[in-house]
């Protein structure tokens, strides 16, 4: 790279910044920027405030913005937090708009006003962000990297508003994170509409318009179509997006945008990089004993039934689960899994074999009186009430329902086999925790599950054409692996020291950032 590159990182999250984090984008904001750095860049990144920002020790107020939202004038306190070694400079965008219905980074709107509340607060952020660089309240960067529909309304701006027009020589790229999240808005008729927010704005509709909703705009495929270059988190992520999606089949694809994304793929302007992923010297402490296990997650347990007398039942059972899961055979197999209660993360468990058992029943069949399945999440009540159903019918099932980062490293430390069989992953960070922590992965070969998880070497991988072969191909390899379990622990031991060994990390994908994007 020729020179110091300044590169500004727009964002709704940001793990460097404590609460600013709800999914992998918060990851990405707190790692990147650091290997960016060390490569010789310079990084700022910007988020709004959520009123919770702005009360962080340490902040310098360092601009007054006049911003113009919704035909009305707002004022915009500038906050930075002043960089430390190898830290990038972050910048937080302070006002009442940013928390109007409370101190969270998303909200979750009604079903009939799907994303209406957050399009709001993200098209007011993204105004404020081309008010500070054009007043140079925030320094003008040579790259301007905007991180999913949240930023999206950014390049809109810049692209069709007069008052921004100063900005349209800034190189832009556009990452999509997840495309199932696209936070569609009509364009008028609605309090959170492009008409209502931006009345003045002349815009192509063709670059803006929903494919499907001719009515509405469409953040996530502006920000595709606008942006110099667009960015995923996986190659093969990058590659799946590019073929229709298929929901009653089980197959995700580019979610309607499809067409979009094999146009500027066709022109070598998509790139798929793959997320990075920290080693610290720490990760090669040793698994916690088993009755320390046991003791952390029956608190864990007990604290959640104090907290809702709904889900006492369902966390008094988990209780009964560990109990029974101590005295048992210590020598047998305990398979883990961490993550959301989601379409994405657990259809797959959910449907049916041929045989009308669920999958998770198959697994759980496989695994017998021989191991147990400890499953941490949240997410859909649904899929909540199917796994505690089925928890109920299978003393080897544990069901913590909630979520506890010292709880989530201890299971990444304890498994001998962690299962990940998500419907699609854009990349995935779990699978590279567990797999840093010695524990081979069990996954579907989708996005960056197929990226970083190499079959019968470092894990163990499955595949299908539909969810429906997709969960007999899970069941019968789990039933495989616990055969290796039981029959070759030298090999399984070789797996996991090869799992244990692997390296995805943040230099790498910041080479490919600074010689592919920007």
């Amino acid at each position: 790279m020729d020179g110091k590159k300044r590169i500004l990182m727009v964002a709704a999250e940001n793990d460097a910044l404590p609460g600013a984090k709800v999914g992998g984008v918060g990851d990405v904001l707190r790692d990147l920027p650091t290997a960016l750095i060390r490569e010789g860049a310079i990084v700022d990144t910007v988020i709004p405030s959520y009123g919770f920002l702005a009360r962080l020790e340490g902040l310098e107020n360092v601009g007054r913005l006049e911003v113009k939202f919704a035909a009305e004038q707002y004022v915009v306190e500038v906050l930075k937090k002043p960089r430390g070694k190898n830290s990038a400079e972050h910048y937080i965008l302070h006002s009442e708009e940013f928390f109007k219905k409370g101190e969270s980074v998303y909200y979750n709107d009604a079903d009939d006003r799907p994303f209406a509340s957050d399009a709001s607060k993200f098209a007011f952020f993204s105004c404020a962000v081309a008010q500070a660089l054009v007043d140079g309240a925030i320094p003008r960067p040579d790259v301007l990297h905007c991180h999913d529909w949240h930023a999206a309304f950014l390049l809109i701006l810049m692209a069709f508003a007069d008052e921004f027009a100063a900005l349209k020589t800034i190189r832009t790229v556009f990452t999509v994170h997840n495309l199932g999240m696209q936070g569609i808005r009509p364009y008028a008729g609605d309090e959170s509409s492009l008409h209502r927010w931006f009345p003045d704005l002349r815009y192509d509709p063709d670059t803006l318009t929903d494919p499907r909703y001719h009515d509405c705009v469409n953040p996530m495929r502006a920000g595709i179509l606008l942006a110099d270059r667009v960015h995923t988190v996986s190659p093969s992520y990058a590659e799946e997006i590019l073929q229709p999606s298929h929901y009653e089949l089980g197959i995700y694809g580019g979610d309607g945008l499809e067409n979009d994304l094999k146009a500027r793929a066709a022109c070598g302007e998509v790139s798929g990089i793959l997320n990075g992923c920290e080693y610290p010297q720490e990760v090669d402490r040793p698994p916690l004993p088993k009755a320390t296990l046991a003791t952390l997650m029956q608190t864990y347990a007990g604290r959640w039934a104090a907290q809702s007398e709904a889900l006492a039942s369902r966390h008094r059972l988990a209780e009964k689960n560990i109990s029974d899961w101590q005295t048992r055979n210590h020598g047998a197999m305990t398979v883990t899994s961490v993550g959301r209660l989601t379409e994405q993360k657990a259809r797959l468990l959910h449907t049916p074999l041929k045989s009308g058992k669920t999958a998770l029943q198959g697994i759980l069949d496989a695994l017998g009186n021989f191991g147990t399945l400890i499953i941490l999440g949240s997410g859909d009540p649904q899929l909540e009430t199917f796994v505690a159903t089925t928890s109920a019918q299978n003393r080897n099932l544990i069901f913590l329902n909630g979520y506890s980062n010292e709880l989530s490293q201890a299971l990444y430390h304890f498994g001998d086999l962690f299962l990940m069989p998500s419907s699609f992953e854009p990349c995935g960070i779990s699978q590279m925790l567990a797999m840093r922590a010695g524990q081979p992965c069990l996954v579907n070969a989708v996005g960056g599950l197929k990226d970083t998880v190499q079959h019968m070497a470092t894990g163990f991988v499955f595949s299908g054409a539909t969810a429906a072969q997709q969960a007999e191909a899970l069941v019968a390899l789990f039933t495989e692996v616990v055969s290796l379990f039981q029959n070759d622990q030298q090999r399984y031991r070789k797996i996991a020291a090869k799992a244990a060994a692997t390296r995805f990390t943040w230099r790498d994908s910041a080479d490919h950032f600074l010689e592919e994007l920007y």
